[in-house]
């Protein structure tokens, strides 16, 4: 849709609204476009600014699409971390005894969470157990 600021012979200005540049003339030729104020049918086109898109702009609508989708990425890693923490056993600094013990079936196989150093869960990777970090994310994210 094109967007006219029109204006009658009597000076009243306001706007129309067409499919194409051709429908506004053919709607004055055929006297079916007239002025909502005094229903004239002398009408033209007012100039008007462009509407550009300048690469500011773009950085600026991007820059919000990106804060908008960052937002919901750190806010959906939350709840996954939450949700891990609520069905999980905090196991604390054992962490590295107790996953080999569910890793070789001496003890039963839950979900568990705890701290390691990075010697050790590397030690635990080479082992075949799986393991993986937990991010530890700020409570507020803008």
């Amino acid at each position: 849709m094109i967007r006219y600021s029109l204006r009658c012979e009597n000076t009243h200005e306001f706007e129309g609204w067409f499919s194409e540049s051709a429908d506004f003339d053919r709607q004055v030729a055929s006297g079916f476009l007239t002025c909502p104020v005094c229903n004239s049918a002398s009408i033209s086109k007012l100039l008007m600014a462009p509407s550009v898109s300048t690469a500011r702009k773009k950085d600026e609508m991007q820059t919000l699409a990106m804060d908008t989708m960052r937002r919901d990425v750190f806010q959906k890693l939350k709840e996954a971390v939450a949700t891990i923490k609520a069905n999980s056993e905090d196991v604390g600094t054992r962490f590295p005894e107790e996953a080999r013990k569910i890793h070789y079936g001496e003890s039963d196989a839950r979900g568990i969470i705890g701290q390691t150093t990075m010697d050790e869960a590397q030690a635990l990777l080479e082992e075949g157990i799986e393991i993986a970090a937990l991010p530890v994310l700020p409570d507020d994210v803008n």
